[in-house]
């Protein structure tokens, strides 16, 4: 089994903060917001290999909670101001944060799949 990534030129990187095909950079991957297209419109590159699954979403909810609790406490415990101001501050701060991230970061790990030629896993049963 090769276990080398494709080699296409194309950082997953640069394809993925794009939002492009991981394999000619040009094409878009995505059709709506999180669907993710068919295939490439640019080189043809079929796109059911994806598999990102839950993964974006637990890197952005673990990286935005941790920002936004510790800029809260921070806040909270330097000025101590009423809650209404926390709503005000920090709702925007996690809307911008989750749903600004989730579409590149989603794109970088099928890039990365695609590079990496990522698959299901599979059993060895020591048969050669």
């Amino acid at each position: 089994m090769d276990l080398q990534p494709y080699d296409s030129g194309v950082s997953p990187y640069t394809a993925g903060l794009t939002c492009r095909c991981p394999r000619c950079g040009r094409g878009k991957l995505f059709n709506g917001f999180l669907t993710v297209a068919p295939s490439c419109t640019a080189c043809g590159l079929d796109y059911s290999f994806d598999d990102s699954g839950d993964g974006p979403v637990v890197f952005i909810i673990l990286a935005a909670g941790a920002l936004v609790v510790g800029l809260a406490l921070w806040v909270e415990l330097t000025w101590q101001p009423p809650f209404w101001v926390h709503a005000l501050l920090w709702t925007p701060l996690v809307l911008i944060a989750t749903l600004g991230l989730l579409r590149p970061l989603k794109a970088t790990l099928i890039a990365l799949q695609y590079a990496k030629r990522a698959q299901e896993g599979r059993l060895d049963k020591g048969e050669r």
